[in-house]
């Protein structure tokens, strides 16, 4: 058999495949090549014409039986016009597999949209917290502008002892359909109804408070939980607290971005916090034992002889809570040694005399300008 005619390979099945699979195959190799995704590609199109006219064949019992006995010579419709279908034509193809059940057909053409008003839009506020709210959660009150049900018309849109009519032009779908002829028969569009607006009714008498919207514009004011461990780019939805829908549509979703302030004394990586010691030379050579303020409480550390800067003291579950999930962070206490400046004569001599029991080399006595003025003459 010819492959440029093998229809079954046109199709990407084995000769033995079931029809619902010849469906699904037809459907994805269709909406690969289908012209409005491929505009302006002759060889596409060509494809394309191929490909639906293999399904129309081996969709057929009758036609497909005949091809697997004759090849594409005796299925009755090699030869002649690709689009002579028995089926009503490419057209009818295309509604069944791409209308209705939610999938977009081609051309711009929408499956049947579900009734009723549209949902509202969803809105975005922002909450400032300080840092020690942020890692142990709180309450926060956030205020946004939105759109709430009208209380006049109950949020129908209609004035007081009115109500809306069903749409005589779309007859409460919101949707109109047009057929359209093309080079590959006919297409099937739908669009929102240009009487409704989409909305499947009409309102002869609007609502004097909110003309017809069915919603008001207000100042909302909503208390948000906020959950321990957040941080400065986390995102809270509250599902149903956008803006109210247009007659009635269901509310949006809001979305509350959060900012922390920083704290003086940590810095948070993840979840875990971290702080500069500072450490006297005296103290980090001998040891000491230093009260540290955590955000839980004082703890006890312990600082042992002989540490070195860039040493880290690890807190273990004293950091930032788990946004979802048990544990927490740690503290990390990195060790900073100063050196002293500006000693005194006493606190030098001291320093010398550590320095020669030690074998340590260091610089000559500072005795003062008189002094180094008598020795360059000297």
């Amino acid at each position: 058999m010819n492959v440029a005619t093998d229809y079954y390979e046109l199709l990407g099945v084995p000769s033995d495949a079931s029809l619902d699979d010849i469906k699904r195959a037809f459907r994805q190799r269709a909406r690969e090549l289908h012209p409005d995704a491929n505009p302006d590609d002759a060889e596409a199109e060509a494809r394309f014409k191929e490909v639906a006219l293999a399904y129309e064949t081996l969709s057929d019992p009758e036609r497909r039986r005949r091809y697997d006995q004759f090849g594409p010579e005796g299925n009755g419709g090699g030869g002649g016009d690709p689009f002579g279908f028995t089926g009503g034509g490419l057209g009818d193809i295309f509604e069944a597999f791409f209308s209705g059940g939610g999938g977009g057909g081609f051309g711009g053409g929408g499956g049947r949209r579900s009734s009723g008003p549209p949902a509202g839009p969803d809105l975005e506020a922002v909450v400032d917290l300080d840092f020690e709210r942020a890692v142990f959660g709180a309450q926060e009150e956030v205020t946004v502008r939105t759109a709430a049900a009208c209380e006049t018309c109950e949020a129908t849109g209609a004035a007081p002892g009115t109500s809306a009519e069903t749409c005589q032009h779309c007859h409460g779908a919101g949707q109109v359909r047009q057929v359209h002829k093309s080079i590959i028969g006919q297409m099937v569009t739908a669009g929102p109804c240009p009487a409704c607006g989409g909305l499947g009714q009409v309102i002869a008498s609007p609502c004097p408070d909110c003309q017809g919207e069915g919603r008001t514009i207000t100042d909302k004011t909503y208390t948000v939980d906020i959950p321990a461990g957040v941080d400065t780019g986390s995102t809270l939805r509250l599902s149903g607290f956008g803006a109210a829908g247009q007659r009635g549509g269901p509310r949006g979703d809001l979305y509350v971005q959060v900012r922390v302030r920083p704290h003086p004394r940590f810095s948070r990586d993840g979840f875990d916090l971290h702080h500069e010691l500072h450490l006297a030379a005296t103290q980090a050579a001998l040891g000491v034992h230093l009260p540290f303020e955590t955000l839980d409480g004082t703890e006890d550390l312990v600082v042992p002889r002989g540490t070195q800067s860039g040493k880290v003291f690890r807190l273990r579950g004293r950091g930032v809570p788990h946004v979802r999930g048990r544990g927490r962070g740690d503290v990390l206490v990195h060790a900073v040694v100063d050196t002293p400046q500006d000693l005194d004569p006493e606190s030098e001599d001291l320093l010398r005399q550590l320095a020669a029991r030690r074998g340590e080399d260091v610089a000559p006595a500072d005795r003062g300008l008189m002094s180094r003025i008598r020795s360059a003459f000297s």
